[in-house]
């Protein structure tokens, strides 16, 4: 209902509504039993994805995609993301180690790895944070040191999406303990039954039913043929994994919808003082302020995917982070206040298991953490800013529009 097609192309709207009528298919018994943590990982529901060819949409053909655009994919995102976090992100994981395998894995790894988990044969899961820290990443103090043909590696990761029943991890480890940490990691595919130890999993305030879990490694072999990119140099895999992470974590914030739908719906039956909620202004401009944030939030998804399509085809040299990380910021920032204010609009109904909408709002606040947090995302912005003012510009000299412009001996900057 909230949604609009303007920015899409033909085929991008199809695929709105192929994407809309499949959800529109989801038990909500799933949502449930995620929430009460009774299952681990919605596999089923990957497995319905797969035989939809709903996975990994840019991937090619050859490996079970559909060779579409990011901009396809943000559409699919945003109506899985009104399921919720935990079902988008399930979904978005094979984007997300897809695109670690198609762009830096050799031919064997995509046929051993890619390819298995677009079809909904094997589940992904990445290992970036440890219980150190998470958003300093390359302060990754997880180990592999070479022994002949295998690497040995030592370490944990936590708060794993997926951990309990991945069949097989990213991971990321130090291999050069004298080098700068952005030249001393590599990222290997480690499968969970070479020796992944489960040592806990999390009782999250939302995201549930993902069996989310601290992982452990100890003296684990690793054979040489699992080492994704080259050796100490997995800085570039984490960049390039940075634009999945963050961009569809902003396009499924946006399916907050769901819960702006859900209080409107309820505003239009719910009566106070002898007039329906709507029409009272609180509650409208809630309304219109939602809807509003909602749909820049969606513009600005749009505009970053069209920058990383633009990007990767050779047709723009602009590196596309900064605009994914203000997709990130924005989004999540958008959806948090979203569901509060949905969650307003219900009062003290919405606080209860009735409505959807406490679940929801339970499920957001994990968006302005994950994926690097909001603050680490103003810190690339404004970098990424700042490195562009030293570039030639075409831009009209702004200073001079000033009425006094010529006194330069006014500007003292030190």
């Amino acid at each position: 209902m909230l949604e609009n097609d303007f920015l899409l192309t033909e085929e991008e709207a199809k695929l709105r509504e192929e994407v809309k009528e499949f959800v529109a298919t989801v038990d909500p018994e799933l949502l449930r039993k995620m929430d009460k943590n009774e299952v681990d990982y919605p596999l089923d529901f990957i497995k319905a994805c797969a035989e939809k060819k709903l996975l990994g949409l840019r991937f090619p053909e050859e490996y079970g995609g559909r060779g579409m655009p990011w901009t396809a994919e943000t559409v699919a995102l945003e109506e899985i993301g009104v399921l919720g976090m935990g079902i988008g992100c399930a979904y978005s994981m094979v984007s997300i180690v897809g695109e670690a395998l198609y762009r830096f894995g050799n031919e064997w790894q995509k046929e051993e790895f890619l390819k298995p988990i677009i079809k909904g044969k094997k589940i992904s899961a990445e290992g970036l944070t440890e219980p150190r820290g998470g958003s300093d990443f390359f302060g990754t103090t997880t180990k592999a040191e070479k022994r002949g043909d295998v690497w040995v590696l030592n370490g944990s990761k936590r708060f794993i999406a997926g951990g309990k029943v991945a069949d097989f991890y990213i991971i990321y480890a130090r291999t050069d303990p004298n080098a700068p940490s952005h030249k001393a990691l590599t990222a290997f595919i480690v499968e969970r039954d070479r020796g992944v130890e489960i040592e806990e999993l999390y009782n999250l305030m939302g995201f549930r039913g993902m069996g989310t879990a601290r992982i452990v490694f100890k003296d684990l072999e690793i054979p040489k043929e699992y080492v994704l990119g080259e050796v100490n140099n997995a800085r570039v895999i984490f960049n390039r994994m940075m634009i999945p992470e963050r961009l569809t974590s902003a396009a499924g914030s946006l399916g907050v919808r769901a819960a702006l739908e859900v209080a409107m719906k309820y505003s239009e039956k719910r009566k106070a003082f002898g007039r329906k909620i709507r029409d009272f202004q609180g509650v409208n401009f809630m309304v219109a302020e939602a809807l509003t944030k909602l749909d820049a939030a969606r513009a600005l998804v749009y505009n970053a995917a069209k920058a990383v399509d633009l990007y990767d085809q050779g047709k723009s040299t602009l590196d596309p982070r900064r605009l994914v990380s203000e997709a990130k910021l924005f989004a999540t920032e958008m959806a948090w206040d979203v569901v509060n204010k949905a969650m307003q609009i219900l009062g003290g109904i919405g606080y209860t298991q009735v409505y959807p909408v406490e679940r929801m709002l339970r499920d957001l606040r994990l968006g302005l953490i994950w994926t690097g947090s909001n603050e680490i995302m103003k810190v690339l912005i404004q970098h990424e800013a700042y490195n562009l003012m030293g570039l030639p510009s075409k831009d009209r000299d702004y200073e001079k529009d000033a009425m006094d412009w010529y006194k330069e001996w006014e500007k003292v900057y030190e």
